[in-house]
Order: structure tokens, then sequence, then C-alpha cells
């Protein structure tokens, strides 16, 4: 049995902390954590490892998106194999047009066994709508785009305006 947390990323603390059979798939987690948090499931989804820090590691999505059937998916992946320890830690995307990102950790481990998933501890209510998200990137210096402007500069002012092509003659 595993006693996992559950938190959505929104400026509110909207927490769910579950117990879970260790031996069932992430398919299975991604359905429990979707009930938990009011949706119905139908939407894509994705797990992805992470380690102490949060940062997105490798993915794993609901369905198997390999041409050759050899890539991973949540129903191939259980728990106690995808999350052997305790404080292991995934993030999950549901719904990829929205954005729904929550941390998933894990927090307890045990011998016993739970037949059926079930909400512990329920803290907050989940907005109407999904968090913004805010994507940034380092910003990457200019250089190349300088280094080469001088020596094109001269060669792209030689082309004729198309305005003035009378195309009708060709």
């Amino acid at each position: 049995m595993y006693k996992v947390r559950v938190i959505l990323d929104t400026k509110e603390d909207v927490i769910r902390t579950l117990l879970v059979d260790e031996k069932q798939s992430l398919e299975d987690l991604h359905f429990t954590i979707a009930k938990a948090f009011g949706f119905n499931g139908q939407e894509m989804a994705s797990f992805y490892r992470s380690d102490n820090e949060w940062n997105q590691g490798e993915e794993i999505p609901l369905f198997n998106m390999a041409e050759a059937g050899e890539g991973v998916s949540m129903a191939t992946c259980t728990l106690n194999e995808t999350l052997p320890n305790e404080s292991d830690k995934l993030i999950y995307v549901y719904d990829f047009l929205q954005m729904w990102t929550f941390y998933v950790e894990v927090l307890e481990q045990s011998d016993e066994i739970t037949s059926e998933a079930k909400i512990l501890l329920s803290i907050g209510n989940i907005p109407d709508e999904a968090p913004k998200k805010e994507f940034t990137a380092d910003k990457l210096e200019n250089d190349f785009d300088d280094e080469f402007d001088d020596e094109f500069d001269d060669k792209f002012n030689d082309f004729e305006n198309l305005d003035d092509i009378d195309f009708d003659t060709y």
C-alpha cells in the first residue's frame, strides 16, 4: 500500500492524500487522481519522472506512442516499479489543452493491502480554470545574427521590389 500526496500547481492549496495499491498501474493512478480532483479522466495525460527538485524527466504517456509498440505507457508501468521508494516523485499533467499540473509524491509505504483507492485527506477546491502556465527560457545571445548581418546586408539590398515587377510579361 502507498500513501501518495497529490498537489495541484496553483496559488491556493489544493491537496489530496490518497491510499493506493502498490501493484496498480499508473493508468489506475491517473483515473484515481482525476476522480479525486473532480475530473472524468477522459482527457490525455502524462506522468513525468522527477527528481527531488521537481525537474521534469522521462514522459510516461497515457497511451503508448511508439511506432513499434515498444514504448512505455501508464498501463505498462506499476507504482512499485515507477516509485520504488518513499519520497519518490512524479509530475502529472492532465488535459494538455488546459495543462492541469500536479505534483505526486510517495509519503509512506507499507505491506498492508488495500482493495480500492481511498482519499484520506482533501484540502481546497479546484479552481474553475487551470492556472496559466508561464514558459520561460534563458535568453540566448544574438551573436549569430550579429556575426552575419554585415556580410549579407549589402547582398540583400540589391533585390528588386516585387511590386515593381510585371509578372504578366513572364
